[in-house]
């Protein structure tokens, strides 16, 4: 369970080193010039070289992007030979869709020298309906374009694909993906924190026959907005644990969902994996000075088992997680991916429900994996607030990986961003120097800030598409 976590800290270590080293360079390089040219030089080009840093090379990119994205999907797959005719995409066999199934088109991506300075993107176009998919800058790989809007336009022989700042090449490949309607069923969805439903899910659960929100912990660590207000570390910890256990039970109403269908089981943030490794010791929380899970759990409409001694321990979790199963009865269960998302509370959520689905009399049918974090890519999904979602790098080739989009229409993309912004965790103000380099970004790279709000989860979340990933 603990390997994508140490994966993820080993790309950050190898990062830290590497900029660590470009900036001794760079030094090197400020001093030889002050010394052999002029003594107003450095300063100059020292300010010149950070704006080029924030404009062009502050993302958070673990790999090359000239590295092919390594997908391997299920063998039950359906793999379509397709060819590119100008810019059109077209089929080289009839083809039946319904509508609402998946398509994935694999093709090379290549960046133009533009692309290097602006964000490369690939363009979707069908009927009245178009969409924009962006990759790295200086992309130059293989890459997976969500097509699933497009089904009409595709076997109509009218879907066509423009590269801007980068060129389609290469022979490309179509999947298709065929699955149930799961906003037919009863859905459960999995958040390790408060707003984790809400970006991975919020379309799918307001749109779901039958909706159950679990939320496992209160969130409550790093809460220094609450502490600029005067209060103690561990003060302002509960009220920051107190204010998202509120937002995990109120903002699904207003997707519909009722408050007899909500639980905060209150255990406490990046505790998870402690408890996971001695299932039945309490771990208290790290910020919070509390060893009581009923603090966060005062809103809940219904008692679960650890309300009995509010202990944070592994069998709690378990015992709290099978009432909620047995009381639900889902259908489908969405939660993080394990192998995708490398949040170590992510990783223990999908650990903890498969352990409360062993031997339980009630299974769902369906398991959807979701992921809010990347190993590689902490800017993925790449683009703008209402854009598609391609299908993000993996490396991994022995992973067999099912996707399922689900298309969000724009009203229901402006309801998620509602509940985001009801979000107290949210609505903080970005540290000074991610505002200075947002300004950077948008004047030199062309760059645009989500309309809906400030924080980069409104321009991550708030898309076309909501993309998930076949568990069971």
């Amino acid at each position: 369970m603990s390997q994508p976590v140490s994966r993820k800290q080993q790309l950050l270590k190898r990062h830290r080193r590497n900029k660590r080293i470009a900036l001794l360079i760079g030094l090197l390089v400020l001093i030889a010039s002050g010394v052999l040219l002029a003594w107003w030089l450095p300063p100059v080009l020292a300010g010149l070289g950070w704006v080029a840093h924030e404009a062009w090379f502050a993302d958070h990119l673990f790999y090359s992007p000239k590295d092919d994205y390594q997908y391997s999907f299920p063998v039950d797959s359906e793999q379509l030979a397709v060819r590119l005719e100008g810019d059109r995409l077209v089929v080289a066999q009839p083809l039946e869709l319904a509508g609402d199934e998946t398509l994935i088109v694999a093709l090379k991506v290549k960046s133009s020298w533009l692309g290097r300075f602006f964000d490369p993107y690939v363009q979707l176009s069908g009927g009245e309906s178009a969409d924009r998919q962006t990759f790295e800058r200086g992309v130059n790989g293989l890459r997976y374009l969500n097509a699933s809007d497009f089904c009409q336009a595709l076997v109509a022989g009218e879907l066509r694909v423009r590269g801007h700042f980068c060129r389609v090449m290469g022979q490309p490949e179509l999947r298709v993906f065929r699955h149930a309607d799961y906003r037919e069923q009863r859905v459960m969805v999995i958040a390790p924190h408060a707003d984790d439903a809400e970006l991975a899910a919020f379309g799918l659960y307001s749109q779901a026959k039958e909706a159950w929100i679990v939320t496992l912990t209160a969130g409550e660590i790093e809460a220094e907005h609450y502490q600029q207000m005067g209060l103690e570390r561990a003060e302002a910890a509960r009220l920051k644990g107190r204010l998202r256990a509120w937002d995990s039970m109120v903002v699904p109403r207003w997707a519909g969902v009722p408050e007899a269908h909500c639980a905060q089981l209150g255990y406490f943030c990046l505790q998870l994996p402690a408890m996971q490794a001695a299932p039945d010791q309490p771990i208290a929380s790290r910020e919070a000075d509390l060893s009581d899970i009923r603090v966060f759990r005062q809103f809940n409409p219904f008692p679960l088992p650890a309300d009995q001694d509010g202990a944070p321990t592994w069998h709690n979790l378990l015992a709290d997680l099978r009432a909620l199963i047995l009381r639900a009865r889902p259908e489908v269960i969405v939660l993080p991916h394990p192998s995708i998302d490398p949040h170590p509370d992510h990783i223990c959520a999908h650990g903890a429900v498969m352990e409360a689905l062993e031997g339980l009399e009630w299974q769902p049918t369906t398991v959807l994996g979701y992921a809010n974090h990347l190993h590689d890519n902490d800017r993925w999904p790449m683009g703008n607030s209402g854009d598609g979602i391609a299908l993000p790098p993996v490396f991994d080739a022995t992973l067999s990986l099912r996707p399922c989009s689900l298309p969000l229409s724009l009203a229901q993309q402006r309801d998620k961003a509602m509940a985001l912004g009801m979000m107290h965790d949210l609505q903080p103000r970005a540290a000074l120097k991610r505002r200075l380099r947002r300004s950077i970004q948008q004047l030199l790279a062309g760059r645009k800030s989500s309309p809906y709000g400030e924080n980069e989860f409104f321009r991550k979340a708030v898309r076309r598409h909501e993309l998930f990933w076949q568990l069971k």
